[in-house]
């Protein structure tokens, strides 16, 4: 009887071990089903603690999320080009020395498979076509969230607020990302407010970047920070052209016959207007902005996609220079580096000033 007790004891020990680690097991492996922005249906770790980020923008948003102790790997982009233009890598130099996981690229990012395999990330975040994902996913048995920003330079799309969303879910980062979003939507209220009903001068923003540096004549219609200071109807590329979202080259000659009252350069392009400047000095001294000296400069923010804290920061900047009474509690230097501490953890405005001057007047003077 007694022999009969410990082997029934014994018995009851072992499944009540086994019973635990079964459902150790079940908790580990336990997975959630997500829609990404492709459409796609992934099936994704509950718990996530490895990750990596593939193509424009992918990584920026995980920085956002303030989840970059989770990456593992970056692409050799994030570590090669200038980060001046890129607050998210400004803010965080240790990403460069993670291993590299690709070429990295806005048409087509050339991931490393064997080296993302290797790392063993638990979600490959992704800013590519759902082929693109599908095929990656397949190579490496990894899920594959594809995220997507919308209209280059448009910080308030729709895409870029789900995107937030999405990897706030997938990263148990929900209300960060909540945060993320308000965040954008105030500003967006506040320039509004502060704009809405007053009489503008007409402007033009030049030199804008996208896909690439590009000089005077690179302008855009609808220019988020023109828009959201309703400066839309004087802007005189859309004059020009209406129907193209994103960035575009205008006709020399248009400039000159709507003398534009203001004009905006970016300043990570600055040296390409001034070397054309040397070459036809005549066209740019028959615009009035350039004699008057009303020609200002702004930050990048189309690099490696939109720099959604550097176009606000542009923000409130055209919003200053164009209408001053409606802008004069803004400190632009205070204003900056809040947005950049929000959205990047650190204030940036300091350096990225000694790197391209500060927000101010150009010097077209002095060329």
């Amino acid at each position: 009887m007694r022999r009969a007790f410990l082997i029934l004891s014994l018995l009851v020990l072992v499944s009540l071990f086994f019973g635990c680690v079964q459902q150790k097991t079940e908790k580990v492996d336990e997975k959630i089903k997500v829609t990404d922005l492709a459409g796609r249906t992934v099936e994704v770790p509950k718990k996530v603690e490895r990750v990596v980020a593939i193509g424009p923008g992918a990584l920026r948003i995980l920085v956002y999320l303030q989840v970059t102790d989770k990456v593992v790997g970056v692409e050799n982009a994030e570590k090669a080009w200038e980060t001046y233009t890129r607050p998210y890598r400004l803010a965080n130099p240790q990403l460069a020395n993670l291993s590299t996981i690709g070429v990295g690229g806005p048409d087509d990012p050339k991931p490393n498979v064997e080296e993302i395999i290797k790392l063993k990330p638990d979600v490959i975040f992704a800013v590519v076509s759902a082929q693109y994902a599908d095929n990656l996913q397949e190579k490496t048995g990894i899920p594959v969230v594809v995220l997507n920003y919308g209209v280059l330079g448009n910080f308030r799309t729709t895409e870029l607020f789900e995107s937030i969303k999405l990897a706030g879910k997938i990263l148990n980062k929900e209300e960060r990302a909540k945060e993320i979003v308000s965040y954008i939507e105030r500003v967006v209220i506040d320039l509004n407010e502060r704009t809405k009903g007053i009489e503008k001068p007409k402007v033009y923003v030049g030199a804008l970047g996208f896909k690439g540096q590009h000089g005077f004549t690179s302008t855009q219609c609808r220019f988020p920070p023109f828009e959201v200071n309703n400066v839309y109807s004087e802007n005189i590329a859309c004059k020009f052209n209406t129907t193209i979202l994103t960035p575009f080259m205008i006709d020399r000659e248009f400039i000159l016959k709507e003398q534009p009252d203001v004009i905006f350069l970016d300043l990570g392009n600055l040296f390409l207007v001034k070397k054309d400047y040397e070459k036809d000095k005549a066209f740019y001294q028959s615009l009035k902005a350039f004699r008057e000296e009303r020609v200002y400069g702004i930050y990048s923010f189309n690099f490696y996609n939109t720099n959604v804290e550097q176009a606000l920061v542009n923000s409130y900047w055209i919003g200053k220079v164009l209408m001053p009474e409606k802008f004069k509690d803004v400190n632009i230097r205070e204003k900056a580096n809040e947005i950049y501490k929000f959205f990047v953890g650190k204030e940036l405005y300091d350096e990225i000033a000694s790197k391209y001057g500060e927000l101010g007047k150009i010097n077209v003077s002095s060329w």
